[in-house]
């Protein structure tokens, strides 16, 4: 048995200048921003939701621009497999987590649990 739940999304941007793609997300949310600490601090910029709800992100990355999704699990390897079972492929490995296609051809992510209310969000699975 396993647990997991939407994390939020990532923002992706093709650019050079993190710091202004982060700011027209930041203005067009109404979100404050926050730069990571080293070594995220070259690639993302944590928008802040007021609600605390999403963790949201600006990704500075080497392909076209896109939005994908974050799931978060207690246990990556079963989430991976589930997600597997309803047509997702792996992609890539990424440190810890796995970069997914879903069958309809979107890329998200599984990630480790992070967030704060995952105890009381997450979905069981067998």
């Amino acid at each position: 048995m396993h647990r997991s739940k939407l994390r939020g999304f990532i923002i992706d941007c093709e650019s050079t200048d993190l710091g202004a793609a982060a700011g027209f997300w930041s203005e067009a949310l109404g979100m404050r921003s926050r730069k990571l600490p080293p070594p995220q601090a070259d690639r993302y910029i944590e928008l802040l939701d007021p609600s605390d709800a999403l963790h949201i992100e600006v990704q500075a990355v080497s392909h076209a621009s896109r939005v994908h999704l974050d799931i978060e699990t207690d246990d990556i390897d079963a989430e991976v497999r589930r997600l597997e079972g309803l047509g997702a492929r792996r992609i890539e490995q990424v440190r810890t987590w796995w970069v997914m296609e879903a069958p309809t051809g979107q890329r998200f992510c599984v990630v480790a649990r992070a967030s704060a209310d995952f105890d009381e969000r997450a979905s069981i699975w067998p």
